[in-house]
């Protein structure tokens, strides 16, 4: 049986691409194809970067000639960089490459300055996996001979058993009424705009609040709801994962990802999985799927006054919560269902090992 080396970040490092590829691991097509998992990365300092890359580098090179196929993910600029080596190696062994892109904007990558490093990638894999039709559409339209592949991202697998309460988190529980943001707190994935819309509702719903699962700028954003006096009605949970990221999910009422750019969000992905209704943009991968008032809430990403009258919607509107929380449970058991996309994944390496 044909073996599959699989390059990406370190299992430790937090973020998307390493909750993608921990999915696949679980997929029947991991063990069919013998699939090892090399660490090229991890979101620490330079000398700890440099020792995943260094080391990873040099288990690519004595295992790739046992190995047939090499499954590539990456994203941003520094990403493609450090990926250029591991796809020369492969080509000079004459083997079969998936490149998988999980970029959150053309602009910073196949339309920016580095595009000569896509072209390259790109041009020399036998497949590039994308995370939407809208993603299609961006590479091919910046590298026509590319060949590419729609695979979303999965919705994953959830803990059922809530811990009694958050490891490394000791102040107020989120209360019963919350809307959930799950993610980097950064300007790119639009915290500070959730914020101000929530202050033009929150007098009129004051047993509501938003609860904010993430790193980043928590400072700036706490400064912000002091500002705008709703600091009482915001909770900062910091960086959740396990057993309390599970207990943040299913306390919330509703979820709200306001971002500007995105591939195709995991934290959407993964509200979905615990049947949560969704407020979203229609960025990245979204308008594949949404239907805007049936399965989501969407409005454009900036839109603060817009963002305002959804959250209220969702507030004041219990039966359209439901039905857009059915909607939710339906994408995690069909079109995003782990056990689908793995089933795409094992299809896409017999293709190409096969061509």
């Amino acid at each position: 049986m044909p073996k599959v080396l699989v390059v990406a970040t370190s299992r430790k490092t937090r973020g998307g691409i390493t909750s993608v590829v921990k999915a696949h691991e679980q997929g029947e097509q991991w063990e069919q194809y013998h699939s090892r998992w090399i660490e090229t990365h991890r979101d620490k300092g330079m000398f700890t970067k440099m020792f995943y890359l260094i080391r990873g580098f040099v288990e690519f090179l004595f295992l790739m000639p046992f190995y047939d196929l090499t499954h590539i993910h990456m994203s941003e600029p520094m990403s493609a960089i450090r990926k250029v080596p591991f796809m020369t190696w492969a080509k000079l062994w004459r083997k079969k490459t998936i490149i998988h892109f999980h970029s959150f904007s053309p602009e910073t990558t196949v339309r920016s300055r580095f595009a000569f490093l896509y072209r390259y990638l790109f041009g020399n894999a036998d497949r590039v996996v994308v995370l939407s039709e809208y993603w299609k559409r961006e590479v091919l339209k910046e590298i026509p001979s590319a060949k590419v592949a729609v695979v979303y991202n999965p919705c994953l697998a959830h803990v059922t058993r809530p811990s009694a309460g958050f490891a490394d988190y000791d102040g107020p529980l989120p209360q019963a009424h919350s809307i959930l943001y799950a993610g980097t707190v950064n300007q790119r994935k639009g915290y500070a705009d959730m914020i101000k819309a929530f202050a033009k509702i929150a007098k009129r719903h004051d047993d509501w609040q938003l609860v904010f699962a993430g790193n980043g700028e928590i400072e700036s954003g706490k400064n912000l709801a002091e500002e705008l006096g709703i600091s009482c009605q915001i909770l900062w949970l910091g960086w959740v994962s396990g057993a309390d990221k599970d207990r943040a999910f299913q306390e919330a009422t509703v979820f709200c990802l306001p971002s500007y750019a995105e591939g195709f969000p995991m934290s959407v992905l993964d509200a979905w999985s615990y049947g949560l209704p969704v407020i979203t943009t229609p960025v990245g991968g979204i308008p594949d799927v949404a239907r805007d008032g049936e399965n989501m809430l969407l409005f454009e990403p900036g839109n603060v006054d817009e963002l305002a009258k959804c959250m209220e919607r969702m507030i004041t509107d219990k039966e359209l919560r439901d039905n857009i929380s059915r909607a939710s449970l339906e994408f995690a058991r069909t079109t995003f269902n782990i056990d689908t996309i793995n089933r795409h994944i094992g299809k896409l390496y017999s293709e190409v090992l096969k061509s």
